[in-house]
Parts: structure tokens; C-alpha cells; sequence
């Protein structure tokens, strides 16, 4: 077994693998950018390497600096995570030569499985199905419009080297390819250095299923189950849960041993991942089709462990060092369920805009005790499958314990940053459960946990979907999030019961802030008693809260509830009738922003004998900025569409920017006549900059 292992990667997945080494007796080598330099996985790590500055293709990309820090510290293995050099045959190659070896598959079945196109070759010859379309290399627009009609539409674009949602256009008709044919090359060259492109006939209600692949390198490879990854935005995943609601016992065989036979005809090993897209408009469930095979370890990984009691990142280490796996096939079973969130650094209320800076507090909820060795959790485990009693879900309306765990996977602090060079994600949320709404139940109880400051974050959508009737039903296509919210976010709808809980709530926190207002020093006067009937407005909706000695009205009628708050107090935690309600709160000028259950609730608090003369303020209207083009996140304008004096249409592309190693084009609210341009295609934008302005 090896004695020190270098982790060529950064964030959460770097933090998950020194963990998992660290209880195997392993050391640990951290490499790390300018921009890193005081992040967790660094400080966690027994060495750290600093191999150059913050953008990934100064640092993290280069082979060089990576074997110069495993010569430096005799690391004699490197684990590359996911991203980054993490399916770079090159790389592989680089540090076989260098005699230090590779925590992941062989060389070979990287470069078979790492081409699109080539891989859909392979796994068309090993007897797995794929989908219609053109593998070949297409030279244009005009033979990329040709190929488009021939298959019929609707169709999607796809960089050959891509991945992680980079790369990819769906198109409806030859505008949209003509539109985006030449994006997705350019971010197949900007994010991989392959502008190769290749288009497929797009599945109507498709689902996104993957199964997990474990191998050995003395031929023994298994199928570990499946993930459900149909939840996506712009085709990156948002939520994944294992096992899948629509796979049955015999479709799981079916692609499990497809998935196998892939893995066999390219002599694969290690963990990987192939990737399916299933008809959900077949209830056979025998409409599935090979998507493409990732040759490394997946975000989303978790979930499985959650399900077997693998640990995924342990059986790669020891396939490295030649061990041959003590698992066979029978071996692998489903205990119970697991559903994995990704807390993005995006704004859900914006349109799901990308969002940089400085985490002000961050404070996730407290991983389980009693939870699987690999978990997060810093609490050491024996080896083995742990049984997970003990965790109650505020969702229980009975009060009643469930079993059940909650792991958190990230790799930031409080006071770090989020800056504009890696990807979004800031933290992983994974719970378990017995039954699939019971990990539902744990995920929405842990997200109104989930103290996140400073930045957008998705932590409410996340948290809306969890409720929906839809994904409760399971239910799930691709296009759940456009079909679910094609007017965009605005926060989950709130029942009667929220809502007066909020109003009890706010009243209590009202009589609280009153009461310590009451004892500052030096006041004229007696101490009066602090108020105790107010007025609570949430939305259109006002309601009578009255504090009793014992008790809490809300519009005439008793709230069962206990809570404790201290003024300054920013988590609530709440027992109403039985259950649990827990609130982010921020204090406004006349009451409350509170946040709970996927949604932010605007709350005014007055005293009853006040609230009336709110009725004579003025609101304040806001300016009208529909004429200017503002830039929404900070990032690099690589494309500017028009000019000063142009004529634009409503919905017409004005600019393109690119941030998070996203292109995102920016698009002309109304008709008008351009008056003014004040930036140039390569420059850097801040949050709000104006990019032109409209006559």
C-alpha cells in the first residue's frame, strides 16, 4: 500500500480523499493556487505544494508542477479527483514515466472513453445501445444545419472532450443551431482544447441514469447500482439520489451488464462512471442509450456510497496499489435511499446567475454522528457499514425518531472566497434514509439549517424541489426545472400553517427586541412593559399576533409552539405542534427577512396601535433600467454582438459573457436603436457594469 499520496485537485473533492487517506494510514500532499492558498484542503493536507497562480490553466492544469511536487515530496501516487488532469491521458502517461502511479483507470480506456465520438464507436461495438446521430467530424455551421435536418430535430450540440454541462446547446431548429454551433465549439477549445463537436438526436422526456463501475486490475470489474441525475440546469446536475425511482430489478441488470461489457472491451479498472439517457415516455424502461463514460470519480459519488457502504475513493486507492477486489457482484445491495444536493454560488431569484465573493458566514448543518467511515463528518468510525439511528427530521408530523444520517461534503470556511476561476460549488448535501421522502424530508430539514452568507446561493431552490409534488412523485425528466419553473424562481409556495408560524415567530422575536430595547440605560421615564400585540404582514396577508404568559395567538386563534431567541439570534429553531421549524432571520428596518422552507419571506412587524398609519407612506418607486444592458455577474465579455446605431429586437443576443467557465449570452429586453457602447469584446466586467445603452 502506498505510504503518501499527492492530491492533484482542489476544494471539497481534495478534502474528501485526504480524509478517507488519512483513516487508511496514508499521508497526504496537497497542491494548491494563489487563490487556495489559505483553503481548507490545504491546511488539512500533511504537505502542501503551492504550483502557481489563481486561473486553473497557471496551476491546477499543469502536468510539470504537479510531478515536480511529487518528486519534491516523494509522493508515490496521485489521486486526481474529478476536472482538472483527471481524464487527461497526457498526464497519465507523464507520471507513469516518471514511475508514480495513477489513482484511476489505465491510460488506454481514458483515451477510448474520453472521445465522445470514439467512445460511442466502442460501446456501439460492444453490443450497448446509443443514440442516433453523427459521430463524425463536422467541418461548419452550414454541415452542422445539414446533419441537423437529416436527423431531425430537436438535436444536441456536444463538445467531443466535454463535460460537466460545458459544451453542450440543445437546439430546436437550424436558428438554434446556427446560434450556437460556434458557442459550443469555443467552449469546448476554452474549457478542454477540443473544438470538436458532435450532434445527436435529443430524447423527448428523457432521464439521466448512470451506473457506477468498480474494477480491479486482475480482470473483476462490477456494476455498483445507479444514480438518478435527471434534475439538471443548463445540463449540469443539480440533484442526484440513489437508487432511481423509474429503474426496476430488470432494467438494472440490463445496464448494469451493458455497462460491464463497455468496461470489459476497453480493460478498464478503477471507479468510473457510464452514463445513460433513458426514455421516460417508455415504461419498459428498455429505451436506453449510452451517453458516455466518465473515467474517474463523479461528484454525485456519495450517494452510492450511501446506498452500499463502498467507499468509493478507498477501493480506488487500493485498485492503484494492485489489490484485488473483495467485492463480488452478489455482494452489492440497496439499503435504503440517498439524495445528494449541490449548493451552487448562483442566484436561483436572478435567473440563476453566477455569484462570486467573500463567504461572510457559513455554517452548514452538523453532520451525523452516526454515519458511513467516509462521510465528511470528522468523528473516526471503524471500518464497516454503520446502521444510522438517531436522526429526527423536522418534517415529522408524528415526532417520532427516523433513522437517517446527513453528511456534508464541502471544501470552503467561513471568511473564504468564492472567486471567479473554479466552479460554482460550494458544498455537497447528502442524506439518507430508509425511504426515498424520508431522505427528502432530512435534505429539506438540513437546507433550513444551511447558514450561508455573503453570496447567491441555491440553497432555497434546492430546497423548493425537494417539496414539489413532482419530484415527491418521482416523476423526472431533463426539463423538470424549465417545465417546473419557466418564469424562473421566486421561492416555494408557503402554506397556511408556515405562514402562522412565521407570524408567531416574528411576534415573539418583536416582544424580544422590545423587552431588551426597554432595559438600556439612562431612559426617562418608568420601564413599560415590552408591547405585546402586533401586527405581522407576510406578502399581501396581515396578521393579529398577540403574546400571552403562556401562549401565542395568531388571528384570534392559539399557536402550539416553544422557541427560544436572543436578539442578534440569526437561526430560530421552533417546535410547532410537534414538529420542527427551523428560520434564517435578518433583521430589516421594520421587521424580519426570514427564510425557511425554500422560500424568503419578507416580514413587517408594527405594533397594533402603529400598523394603521403605515397605510399613508409613500412607496418608493424603482428607476426603469430596461435601457441599459447591464452585465449580471462579474466576468470576461468574449463577444459583443452589435454596435453603436444598431437596430435590436426584443429577445435578440446583444453580448456574450463568460464567468465560471460558462458562456452566458445577454439578451435585448425591448426593440431599440443602440446609442452607446462602453466596453470592448476582452474586457473584464464587474457585477452591474454597463455594457451598452439603448436609445
Amino acid at each position: 500500500m502506498f505510504k503518501k499520496i499527492l492530491i492533484a485537485n482542489r476544494g471539497e473533492i481534495a478534502c474528501r480523499v485526504i480524509k478517507t487517506a488519512r483513516r487508511m494510514g496514508i499521508a497526504t500532499v496537497a497542491v494548491y493556487s494563489d487563490a487556495d492558498a489559505r483553503a481548507p484542503f490545504v491546511r488539512m493536507a500533511d504537505e502542501a505544494v503551492h504550483i502557481g497562480p489563481s486561473p486553473a490553466s497557471e496551476s491546477y492544469l499543469i502536468a510539470d508542477r504537479i510531478i515536480e511536487a511529487c518528486k519534491a515530496t516523494g509522493a508515490e501516487a496521485v489521486h486526481p479527483g474529478y476536472g482538472f488532469l483527471s481524464e487527461r491521458t497526457s498526464f497519465a502517461e507523464a507520471l507513469a514515466k516518471e514511475n508514480i502511479a495513477f489513482i484511476g483507470p489505465p491510460v488506454n480506456a481514458i483515451a477510448a472513453m474520453g472521445d465522445k465520438i470514439e467512445s460511442k464507436k466502442l460501446a456501439k461495438e460492444a453490443g450497448v445501445n446509443v443514440v442516433p446521430g453523427f459521430v463524425g467530424e463536422i467541418r461548419d455551421t452550414e454541415h452542422a444545419v445539414e446533419i441537423s435536418n437529416e436527423i431531425g430535430y430537436p438535436v444536441m450540440m456536444k463538445a467531443s472532450a466535454g463535460g460537466g454541462g460545458k459544451g453542450m446547446r440543445l437546439a430546436y431548429d437550424e436558428k438554434d443551431v446556427r446560434e450556437g454551433f460556434e458557442s459550443v465549439k469555443r467552449e469546448g477549445l476554452n474549457s478542454f482544447g477540443d473544438d470538436r463537436v458532435f450532434i445527436e438526436k435529443f430524447i423527448l422526456n428523457p432521464r439521466h441514469i448512470e451506473i457506477q463501475i468498480l474494477g480491479d486490475q486482475h480482470g473483476n470489474i462490477l456494476y455498483l447500482n445507479e444514480r438518478e441525475c435527471s434534475i439538471q440546469r443548463r445540463h449540469q446536475k443539480v440533484v442526484e439520489e440513489a437508487p432511481s425511482p423509474f429503474v426496476t430489478e430488470k432494467m438494472r441488470k440490463a445496464m448494469g451488464e451493458q455497462c460491464v461489457a463497455l468496461s470489459k472491451a476497453v480493460g478498464y479498472y478503477s471507479a468510473g462512471t457510464v452514463e445513460l439517457i433513458v426514455s421516460g415516455a417508455d415504461p419498459t424502461g428498455e429505451s436506453f442509450y449510452f451517453l458516455e463514460m466518465n473515467t474517474r470519480l463523479q461528484v454525485e459519488h456519495p450517494v452510492t456510497e450511501a446506498i452500499t457502504g463502498i467507499d468509493l475513493v478507498e477501493q480506488m486507492i487500493r485498485v492503484a496499489a494492485g489489490e484485488k477486489l473483495e467485492l463480488t457482484q452478489d455482494d452489492i445491495k440497496i439499503d435504503g435511499w440517498a439524495i445528494e444536493n449541490r449548493v451552487y454560488a448562483e442566484d436561483p431569484y436572478r435567473g440563476f446567475l453566477p455569484s462570486t465573493g467573500r463567504l461572510v458566514r457559513y455554517s452548514p448543518p452538523p453532520a451525523s454522528r452516526h454515519q458511513a467511515p467516509f462521510a465528511s463528518s470528522e468523528v473516526e468510525m471503524p471500518i464497516g457499514r454503520a446502521r444510522l439511528p438517531g436522526v429526527s427530521t423536522s418534517l415529522d408530523t408524528n415526532g417520532d425518531e427516523k433513522a437517517g444520517y446527513i453528511r456534508v461534503d464541502d471544501g470552503v470556511a467561513e471568511g473564504g472566497e468564492v472567486s471567479i476561476f473554479y466552479d460554482p460549488m460550494i458544498a455537497k448535501l447528502i442524506t439518507w434514509g430508509e425511504t426515498r421522502d424520508e431522505a427528502a424530508d432530512l435534505q429539506v430539514a438540513a437546507l433550513d439549517r444551511f447558514e450561508l452568507e455573503g453570496l447567491g446561493h441555491n440553497i432555497d431552490f434546492v430546497s423548493a424541489i425537494m417539496q414539489h409534488p413532482r419530484f415527491r412523485s418521482g416523476e423526472l425528466t431533463t426539463g423538470f426545472i424549465a417545465e417546473e419553473y419557466p418564469e424562473g424562481f421566486h421561492g416555494a409556495p408557503a402554506d397556511e400553517a408556515v405562514t402562522r408560524a412565521l407570524a408567531a415567530i416574528a411576534g415573539f422575536m418583536a416582544s424580544a427586541e422590545a423587552d431588551r430595547a426597554r432595559r438600556v440605560d439612562g431612559q426617562l421615564g418608568d420601564r413599560l412593559d415590552p408591547p405585546a400585540r402586533w401586527q405581522v404582514t407576510i406578502g399581501d396577508a396581515s396578521h393579529k399576533v398577540k403574546l400571552g404568559r403562556k401562549h401565542i395567538k395568531v388571528d384570534g386563534e392559539k399557536v402550539d409552539i416553544a422557541l427560544e431567541y436572543t436578539p442578534g439570534d440569526r437561526l430560530v429553531v421552533a417546535e410547532i405542534d410537534g414538529s420542527e421549524l427551523a428560520v434564517k432571520v435578518a433583521k430589516t428596518r421594520t421587521g424580519w427577512r426570514m427564510t425557511t422552507r425554500g422560500a424568503i419571506h419578507d416580514v413587517r412587524v408594527l405594533p397594533w396601535h402603529v400598523a394603521p398609519l403605515s397605510a399613508h407612506m409613500i412607496e418608493k418607486v424603482p428607476p426603469d433600467l430596461s435601457k441599459f444592458l447591464i452585465c449580471p455577474m462579474p466576468g470576461l465579455l468574449v463577444a459583443l454582438h452589435v454596435g453603436a446605431g444598431d437596430k435590436v429586437e426584443a429577445g435578440q443576443p446583444l453580448a456574450t459573457v463568460e464567468a465560471m467557465k460558462m458562456e452566458n449570452i445577454l439578451r435585448a429586453e425591448k426593440t431599440g436603436v443602440v446609442k452607446s457602447v462602453n466596453a470592448a469584446q476582452g474586457d473584464s466586467l464587474a457585477v452591474d457594469a454597463v455594457i451598452l445603452e439603448l436609445e
